[in-house]
């Protein structure tokens, strides 16, 4: 039986692979307008750095993490030994974690310097049940800015994630942007025990997960997708009653921001992010033409206490990350054309073998010129080349044969217009440049 792929993975052939490349570009252009500068973490970090920063009692920590233990270590766990803490390694579940880390272990925020800026792309893990929108190994492209806590870096942020989108070809109509506000460590306590006491009325009408949830979490219940649960949650307390007047400050302040930018958005009190970090601002957006459980491509929000919390001094954090797989889904459905990884200049065909050294030198030169070029090197019949060649789309097919090499020319086909010209050899590379 052939080997495949593990289950939710994929491999990213050429053209997806092209894209991915792209994708990652026009995500740079984007947001280096801003100010944010490219930054790469390992895929691996220690286990410690998600549970502290993301939260014990989330699904990506409890349920969904690869944990990783070398050969010496597995032994040691076998045996019943208890292993260090440098010694649990997991990979990377997302990556605001390990971007807060890096700037905390290098001191990317010294006191009284400007915000940090950054940007990642790359794979992330989790041990979720594969479907349509959700693998295993996935691709996240994601920004945080460490050192601000002003609502302008949340509006900002927000705006460029909308700008992105709409230039990688989502059509604006086909997003909804849905905003709130986490509320912070003052009101959220008071807001956390109103939650928990509505459960507890319809406790009976919960699934096992959200009745786990009431001893660790209650707000994570709002993030629950089995039906009997969200109509629960429907009726539950509003976070925009309960929040400080600092935070009520600060959410209608980001509103504001998206208002002057004429940036459609609605206000969704029950919208939770599944991570417990975030702290005042989240959001996500969603597409339409989705199945209800994947259809939002990206989100984020604010993190004010996540630098303490793996160790470093206190550093107002935003940020938010973006599915690739879902966000090339979203534009496939939108019309837009992908881009394809075969290109092809030049295709140079031998009417026969004795043509096939000059064949070699031809395409070498075209090459050496910059060019894309390609040539048969399974001695296919002449036929069978102009097929190769249009298969590979080449631009111009250069014909060589005992007539072309003794008059020192090639006979170049355009293989749009089937044009056909005469050019001397050496006036090829320059002649298609």
């Amino acid at each position: 039986m052939a080997i495949n792929a593990p289950e939710g993975t994929y491999d990213m052939l050429p053209d997806r692979k092209l894209f991915w490349e792209q994708f990652k570009r026009a995500a740079q252009e984007v947001f280096g307008t801003y100010g944010y500068l490219p930054i790469e973490t390992p895929v691996i970090e220690r286990t410690e750095l998600f549970v502290r920063g993301i939260g014990e009692a989330t699904d990506v920590v409890s349920k969904e993490m690869y944990t990783a233990i070398s050969g010496g270590n597995l032994a040691k766990l076998l045996n019943g030994e208890k292993l260090s803490s440098k010694s649990r390694l997991s990979l990377r579940p997302e990556g605001t974690a390990g971007t807060v880390r890096a700037c905390v272990q290098h001191d990317l925020v010294p006191q009284g310097a400007p915000p940090a800026k950054l940007m990642y792309a790359g794979q992330m893990f989790r041990a979720e049940r594969p479907q349509q929108g959700r693998q295993r190994e996935f691709n996240q492209v994601g920004i945080e800015c460490l050192g601000a806590e002003d609502p302008t870096i949340d509006a900002e942020g927000i705006i460029m994630l909308m700008r992105f989108f709409t230039s990688v070809g989502i059509p604006d109509d086909a997003m909804t942007l849905l905003v709130n506000s986490m509320g912070c460590e003052k009101c959220r306590p008071a807001y956390r025990e109103a939650v928990l006491a509505h459960m507890r009325q319809h406790e009976e009408g919960l699934c096992d997960t959200c009745k786990e949830r009431m001893k660790l979490n209650p707000l994570r219940a709002f993030d629950c997708k089995n039906e009997a649960c969200a109509q629960i949650m429907d009726g539950a307390p509003k976070i925009s009653d309960h929040l400080c007047d600092e935070c009520a400050e600060h959410h209608a302040k980001v509103r504001g921001y998206l208002d002057l930018a004429n940036v459609r958005y609605q206000e969704d009190p029950r919208l939770v992010r599944g991570l417990d970090y975030y702290t005042r601002t989240v959001f996500e957006v969603q597409v339409a033409d989705s199945d209800k459980a994947q259809n939002a491509i990206g989100g984020g929000g604010r993190y004010d206490k996540l630098a303490e919390e793996i160790g470093g001094r206190p550093t107002p954090g935003f940020g938010f990350a973006l599915g690739f797989e879902r966000c090339a889904d979203a534009i496939a459905k939108a019309g837009v054309e992908l881009p394809t990884a075969q290109r092809c200049d030049l295709f140079v065909a031998c009417v026969e073998d004795a043509a096939r050294t000059d064949a070699f030198q031809l395409a070498q030169a075209c090459r050496d010129a910059g060019l894309t070029c390609q040539m048969d090197h399974q001695h296919r019949s002449l036929k069978s080349q102009f097929k190769l060649a249009d298969k590979l789309h080449a631009r111009y097919v250069a014909v060589l044969g005992p007539d072309e090499l003794a008059e020192g020319v090639a006979n170049l086909r355009d293989m749009e217009t089937h044009e056909e010209q005469r050019i001397a050899l050496a006036e090829v590379p320059g002649a298609l440049s």
